[in-house]
């Protein structure tokens, strides 16, 4: 029988009915029905009295004609013969009108067609049970690919209601349709539905368009609520430990922003530079800077994080709230020579005389003044400082001198040259 033939079965090559679904990353919910239910057994009796119906025998000719050129690889052929057919029945129109649908579909090259012909197929409602279910589908699916998302919406509700069925991607479908037409509240319900209609067999689409639909209308918490559960049903995708952490950052919840990111380091799923730089700013937020000067380190050691004086800036002032001035120090000296920055030698000068390492601090405090910092009489003064360290209290009395000589200074500085006088007289030194 011609209608057994064909072309319900074909594997159409060029049609791509898997849409896109928003990713990146992201009210009043219009209630859908559960068509399943909706349909209920009225529809399922309607659908048992439906007649089956065959194509004429002059229709069925050309079919099996078609049939033919389209085994032998011969689409445009089989599309030819087709389109030459004048049927005269209605069941017989619709029955050619949907083959040519399926066949410029099969082509790929007009979707218009497609979706013109499928129109003609379906409106009398007459095909066989099977073809007018599939028909309503794939007219869904080409209205979605040309953009015509109204339409594909009233294409899945009325095979949801023809054929008392649902299923989850055709529900990610009308998520997505209304994600298109930016009714971003109506996209929560039908995802919601996709994911229960795919049961213990998950699918992350649903989870994208839901937290994609609760970012884009600023429901942070909402989103975060999706995300903590999709981290649970797929753990082994990177991009959830990844984006997680970013919308506890949107919520203002540094600490279990820092936790899951660390999780997330900790499982190997941070690879970018900008995670890590991340990671490494939420351990100084949470207040443990060593945490974040270690992060840095090895990863600017490694290369992945960029040798500038940026990242070095940040990395100088991690070891510096960690308390180890020695390293900071290091790198504040390794940034003053990447900008030749007067004030990067200052804080180097600095630092080192607080870790006692005076000469090397004179040399770095003398660079700040060769290079024009500002409060000179402070510097002068810590130069002062390091001089008496080192027990040179001639280069002291000079250095503090000076500093005098700075009114912001002045005061502090009187008190260091008595103190200089006092311990060089001590010491027999001739100042």
């Amino acid at each position: 029988m011609f209608n057994k033939l064909v072309f319900k079965n074909l594997k159409l090559k060029r049609l791509s009915t898997s849409l896109v679904v928003v990713a990146s990353l992201l009210v009043a919910q219009a209630p859908l029905a559960n068509y399943a239910e909706a349909a209920g057994a009225e529809q399922v009796e309607k659908k048992k009295k439906r007649k089956t119906q065959l194509v004429g025998p002059r229709v069925g000719k050309k079919v099996q004609k078609a049939f033919e050129a389209f085994s032998a690889d011969d689409v445009k052929g089989a599309l030819a013969i087709l389109l030459e057919v004048d049927a005269s029945k209605a069941y017989d129109k619709a029955y050619v009108a949907r083959m040519i649908a399926i066949l410029y579909a099969q082509l790929g090259d007009n979707e218009q067609k497609t979706i013109d012909y499928l129109k003609i197929a379906i409106e009398p409602d007459i095909l066989n049970e099977g073809d007018q279910s599939e028909s309503l589908k794939l007219l869904g699916d080409m209205q979605m690919q040309t953009k015509d998302f109204e339409g594909a919406l009233k294409a899945y509700y009325a095979w949801m209601d023809f054929s008392g069925k649902e299923d989850g991607q055709t529900y990610i479908k009308i998520a997505n349709a209304y994600y298109s037409l930016k009714q971003l509240d109506k996209v929560i319900v039908p995802a919601d539905k996709a994911i229960v209609a795919f049961g213990d067999k998950q699918n992350q689409n649903p989870y994208i368009l839901k937290i994609t639909s609760y970012y884009e209308r600023k429901k942070y918490k909402e989103a975060v609520k999706v995300l903590e559960t999709v981290i649970q049903l797929f753990p082994e995708k990177q991009q959830w430990w990844v984006q997680l952490p970013m919308f506890y950052l949107l919520v203002e919840d540094y600490d279990k922003a820092a936790q899951t990111l660390d999780l997330a380091y900790k499982l190997g799923h941070l690879t970018k530079e900008g995670q890590i730089k991340t990671l490494a700013s939420l351990y100084s937020q949470t207040e443990v800077p060593y945490k974040a000067a270690m992060l840095l380190e090895k990863y600017i050691a490694s290369g992945l994080i960029k040798r500038d004086d940026k990242n070095i800036s940040t990395l100088a002032n991690a070891w510096h709230s960690a308390q180890h001035i020695d390293k900071a120090a290091g790198y504040y000296g390794e940034l003053a020579k990447m900008t030749n920055s007067a004030k990067h030698y200052r804080k180097q000068g600095m630092l080192l005389k607080q870790d006692e390492q005076f000469a090397k601090a004179i040399v770095a405090l003398n660079k700040a003044l060769e290079l024009g910092v500002s409060n000179q009489g402070r510097i002068h003064m810590s130069i002062a400082e390091s001089y008496f360290y080192l027990e040179k209290y001639k280069k002291a009395y000079a250095a503090i001198q000076i500093a005098m000589k700075d009114p912001s200074a002045r005061k502090s500085a009187k008190g260091w040259k008595s103190f200089i006088v006092d311990t060089a007289r001590r010491k027999n030194v001739r100042i």
